[in-house]
Order: structure tokens, then sequence, then C-alpha cells
């Protein structure tokens, strides 16, 4: 339950202290255009993103159960903060961020973070697969420089985008394209350079200088504000409460699990042991902190913690500083943020939910046993085509029931493993 940052300051020293600076202000420009594109793909304001990025960034690192863990925004929150937005407004979203902040925080108390391991993997591959599928499609709008209105349904959202291909835009296009290109040239060439902030200021660059026809986050969303917003309550009410359980329950679902998962894969990188309780501890303040600033749901991002333990992060200061940076170039050079092309950080997004896919991994699929690949295959399709509470829910039930038939009939025909 004790915070990891408590414990590294035992031993802290100053050339610990230069490490963690320079690996925290290199996951700050790499969170920083990620922040403000998830944002902007929830259906939020693009400040939102920073928002969330600094007050639950700053609380993940300060109270969280490892070393090394960066919080924030996270690809995985796009589709259900979309969902709350539209059905309940932002102000829901407010209160079903800081309902699910307290369910965190509840579960730590009770020392439930191990219970992450009762969820059967196949569910976790395949509404994250889902989630992956559903964000690029969301972003093509954008890469394509469309004006078209275009519905959140899936199906309904390819016919639309079909519908509307003859006013694609080769400008927005070529920015996009452009900024992929370069992300994964840089990342390939420089893989300790921040390249995600150097690909997308680049594209941005041309298209301010060749006064391009392209969307910027200034042109559609006007000026991006230079200071954080005051803590206020959202209004709650019994009704409200009861309306938004629901969303709460997901919000502290997807929190705990992406969390404690991106905190497993930080101690395979570093060596290190989390505290699985305090982890879920910190996600819970995070969570509570953003909403009372108006930010949106955080977690641990398995992408960014790795990219701090790749630029040589050794304690939670890293975080910190991840934070404060964040917070600086808020203060500082907000205004030139708010050139960055859409396209570009349309371009981010549909890298980023590839990487979220882990596509490496999909060749070890064919190879599960067959219930496991039903169980990733069902989570998928219902995340995709339903909803992620209907399908995490399903999911879960049915894992759960067949990891209970193994164990009461091992040898049965459908385990090929144990043949």
């Amino acid at each position: 339950m004790t915070p990891k940052i408590l414990t590294t300051m035992k031993t802290y020293d100053r050339e610990t202290l230069r490490a963690d600076v320079l690996a925290g202000i290199t996951v700050a420009m790499v969170a920083l255009p990620l922040s403000l594109a998830i944002a902007v793909a929830s259906g939020a304001g693009p400040e939102k993103g920073l928002v969330t990025a600094i007050v639950g960034g700053f609380l993940i690192s300060l109270l969280g159960g490892s070393r090394v863990q960066i919080g924030g925004p996270t690809g995985a929150f796009i589709v259900v903060v979309y969902g709350v937005i539209a059905e309940h407004g932002y102000d829901g979203l407010v209160l079903a961020t800081l309902m699910g902040g307290l369910i965190l925080l509840v579960a730590g108390a009770l020392k439930a973070g191990r219970l992450i391991r009762l969820v059967p993997e196949p569910v976790i591959n395949g509404f994250t697969i889902g989630i992956a599928v559903i964000i690029a499609t969301s972003q093509l709008k954008d890469l394509l420089g469309l004006d078209a209105a275009v519905p959140a349904e899936f199906f309904a959202k390819l016919g639309a985008l079909w519908d509307a291909r003859g006013a694609v835009s080769g400008a927005a296009l070529g920015a996009g394209i452009a900024a992929m290109v370069l992300i994964v040239a840089l990342r390939r060439a420089f893989p300790k350079l921040p390249g995600l902030i150097v690909a997308v200021a680049l594209v941005s660059a041309v298209v301010a200088v060749a006064d391009l026809p392209v969307d910027t986050i200034r042109s559609r969303f006007g000026d991006l504000p230079r200071s954080l917003p005051l803590p206020a309550m959202p209004e709650v009410t019994l009704a409200r409460l009861a309306e938004l359980l629901p969303s709460a329950l997901i919000i502290a679902f997807l929190a705990g699990v992406e969390s404690l998962l991106s905190a497993m894969v930080a101690d395979r990188m570093s060596g290190g042991h989390h505290r699985p309780n305090a982890e879920l501890l910190a996600q819970g303040a995070a969570n509570v902190g953003s909403a009372l600033f108006g930010g949106l749901p955080a977690t641990g991002a398995i992408a960014r913690t790795a990219t701090n333990v790749r630029a040589g992060g050794r304690t939670p200061v890293a975080g910190l500083v991840h934070a404060v940076t964040i917070l600086v170039v808020m203060l500082v050079a907000a205004p030139l943020a708010g050139y960055m092309a859409m396209p570009a950080l349309a371009g981010l997004l549909i890298l980023t939910a590839w990487n979220m896919s882990e596509p490496h991994r999909w060749a070890a699929y064919l190879k599960d046993r067959r219930s496991d690949q039903v169980l990733l295959v069902l989570t998928f399709v219902l995340t995709v085509v339903a909803d992620l509470t209907v399908a995490i829910g399903t999911g879960v039930a049915l894992g759960l029931a067949l990891r209970l038939a193994r164990r009461q009939v091992p040898d049965a025909d459908w385990e090929p493993r144990d043949r």
C-alpha cells in the first residue's frame, strides 16, 4: 500500500535526479501530442487532455506502486469517453470519472489489486483490438479532411465515409500520411528521440508556412487556455449517480486493468516489482483529481511508461517531471500547440491504434486453444458492433465459466493443449 516514491527516496542521489529529469522531459514530449489527440478523439476539447496529463499524471506518479509508471489519458478510454459525453454531456463524464476514481480507491483499500488475474487474457486482447479498430476508423474523417457528418455507430460510420469519398482533401491526406511516415522513420532511426512531437511539429509547421487548407487545433477549437482551471465539484444527485454508475464501473475497470498491465510491462522492462494495491489507490486518486479539474479519465499508459524506461527513468520523480513539463508548456507555449494540424494528430492516433492491437502477437493467437480464440473474437466483435460494457461483461462471464469448466473437466475435447 506504500507509494513507491517513499521507498525510492531513501537512496535518491544527484545522478538519479539527472536521469529522472531527462526521462521526464522526454516522456512529456511524447505525451503532449498524444494527450491533445486523445482528448479531441474523445469528443472533448484538446485542453482536457493536457489537464488530465498534468493532474492525473502527477498523482499517479506521486502515489503509485510502480517506480516508472507514467499516467494520463489513454487511447483505451476514447470509446468510453465519447459515448458518455454523447449520452450524458461533459458534466456527466466528469461525474462518472469522479465515481470511477472513488470505486478504485475502495478497490485499493480492499486490496483487490491482484484480482486482475481473474480477467481472462483473451478478453483483454479482444477488447483492446476492438478499441484499436474503433479509434482508427474514428480518425479517418480528419485524416481525409472530410466535412461530412459521421455517425458513431461502426457500420454507419463506414458507410458515411464511403459516401463522402469524393470530398477527400489532398492536403489533409498528405499531411496525415507525412506525419505517419515521419513518426515511423524517426522511431526506427532515433528510438530515444521524442519522434511524435517532432513529426507532428514539422508537418504542422509546413501546413502553417504554406497556408494549406488543413484544419488545426486552433481553427477548430480556438486558442488553448494557458492555465489550469480551478477545481470544482460536478452536480451530484441520486438520479445522476444511478444513471452514471455503469459508465463509472467501466471507467474503474479499464483504469485498473490498463494501469496494472502497464505496471507489469514496466516490471519486465526495468526488473522492478510494483505494488498493485498502491497502484489502484493512485489510479483512484488520479481520477478523482482529474475530475475535479474537469479532466478525462486517467490511467497508466503502457507506451509512455515504456518510453520512460527506455529514456532512463528510475523513480516516480520522472513521472512528476513529465507532468510539470506539460504544465510549463501549457503556461508558456499553448498558442504554438494550437497550430498542430488535425490530420497529423489523426495519423498519430492511427499508429497508436495499430500499436495497441499488438500485431506481433496475432500469430500466437492462432496457436491458442479454440475456446480462447472464440472468446477473443467474441469480445472483439461485441466491442466494435455493440459497446464496451456488453463486450467486457459477456467476455468476463464466459471466460470465468470456461476456466471453471477446465478445472472440473481437464481432459475435455475442447482443451487441445492437454492432449
